[in-house]
């Protein structure tokens, strides 16, 4: 303490001895030398100052000067009073102008002074050396308006170490989750944040902390923690503007960062079973919408399919229809003209009709019990035959043995050629 005092001495009378070098003579023998020190040169004395300041005030003021008897009383009492007078008056002028140099201050880059005059506000200044009327008339104050500020909520310094009176908040399903998130802050007006802030990380943590919890109240707990993440910031930032804006606390906010968002930990089991339970429903239903869109297209073409089918067998139906319909016209209108030429013609073609499509035919002979049976198909493979090879044709077994009387077969035939010759007298 006793060092510090010497050195806060020292100093003091290195700054009044340069201060009061320009006054003194340059060629005084004492100047600088303290009789004592062994000649070396060093800060003159404070005693050996003020006796010198008086003999060059006498001198100036018509004393004596000369040595220390002029700079006293004919009584020997002390100093004269005009010696006196003189350096008090160069004194004051001294503390005048220490006085008027206080005023000066420098606003660094990226800051703005904010000038006061008996705590009121007078001016902004801009970056630069400046001046103002001293203390106590007017006072200076040099705010940082490009520093980023960050306050945090939720946690500080680290996630780990929460602060849960501020990180739970209830959602609009009922449901509390664990919300951590910064705010970054610059300063838009100096001005309102001297006069009208006591506590701007206070200020900013509480209205940042309101604009959250409202928005988090009216959002459901997926919405937060998933998709509306980037959403619940952007909102948050907005809010937390308007809230300080209201206020008129001079900050910007230029960020909310969502640090963490997560169910507390007392159910967080819980939530993780509930959140494989949505990815395994969400599973399932991504599986019967692929499903669907496999079936529906296909199910939709057959439907087309068929629909084009039956339109198809209707307009065949309605044409044959009205074929069948044409034709009978024109049977009826020449059946008109022969009755019995056109019964004929039908009967004929209604029996060609049915045998062709049949390989076996029994004839029952008029006037006799006996039954007539023409192997068609067999008639026909040897025909084939016949013709592929170049031979003659021979009956079938079946042909022979099919009526043992070979006369009553006769007999048959003629009946049948008889008949034939009949018909053909009756239509002519």
């Amino acid at each position: 303490m006793i060092a510090s005092s010497r050195s806060l001495r020292d100093r003091l009378k290195g700054g009044l001895a340069r201060i009061l070098a320009p006054l003194l003579s340059l060629n005084d023998p004492q100047w600088g030398r303290r009789p004592n020190n062994g000649g070396n040169q060093g800060p003159p004395d404070l005693d050996e100052i003020w006796r010198n300041l008086n003999s060059k005030l006498s001198r100036l003021l018509g004393g004596k000067g000369g040595g220390s008897s002029g700079n006293e009383s004919p009584g020997g009492g002390g100093p004269s009073a005009g010696a006196i007078g003189g350096g008090a008056g160069l004194l004051l002028g001294l503390i005048l102008v220490v006085w008027l140099a206080s005023g000066f201050y420098i606003v660094n880059e990226g800051q703005r002074g904010v000038v006061l005059r008996f705590g009121k506000f007078v001016e902004a200044t801009m970056p630069g050396p400046r001046w103002h009327l001293p203390y106590p008339v007017e006072s200076a104050e040099v705010v940082n308006v490009a520093q980023v500020r960050t306050v945090e909520i939720g946690y500080r310094n680290n996630v780990k170490s929460k602060v849960l009176k501020e990180a739970l908040m209830l959602t609009d399903d009922e449901n509390i989750i664990d919300v951590q998130f910064a705010v970054q802050y610059v300063l838009k007006s100096p001005n309102d944040f001297l006069f009208n802030n006591r506590a701007t990380d206070d200020s900013v943590l509480q209205a940042a902390e309101t604009a959250i919890r409202e928005i988090v109240g009216r959002s459901s707990m997926d919405f937060v923690l998933y998709e509306g993440r980037a959403e619940v910031a952007a909102k948050a930032r907005q809010l937390t503007q308007e809230i300080l804006d209201r206020y008129q606390t001079g900050i910007n906010v230029s960020n909310v960062t969502m640090q963490n968002a997560q169910p507390p930990e007392q159910v967080q089991a819980s939530f993780d079973d509930a959140v494989k339970a949505g990815q395994d429903r969400e599973r399932q239903k991504n599986e019967g919408e692929a499903y669907a869109n496999d079936v529906v297209p296909k199910a939709r073409g057959m439907a087309a399919r068929l629909m084009q089918e039956a339109e198809g067998y209707r307009s065949r139906v309605v044409e044959q229809s009205q074929g069948d319909a044409a034709r009978f016209r024109q049977i009826v209108a020449e059946y008109s003209k022969a009755p019995q030429v056109t019964r004929d013609r039908l009967y004929l073609d209604a029996m060609q009709q049915i045998m062709s499509s049949t390989s076996k035919v029994l004839v029952d002979q008029k006037g006799g019990g006996n039954m007539l049976y023409l192997p068609l198909d067999k008639l026909m493979q040897m025909n084939a035959g016949t013709v592929a090879s170049g031979a003659a044709p021979e009956a079938p077994a079946s042909a022979k043995t099919a009526d043992p009387a070979a006369p009553a077969a006769d007999g048959a035939a003629r009946g049948r050629e008889a008949f034939r010759s009949r018909d053909r007298e009756a239509r002519q």
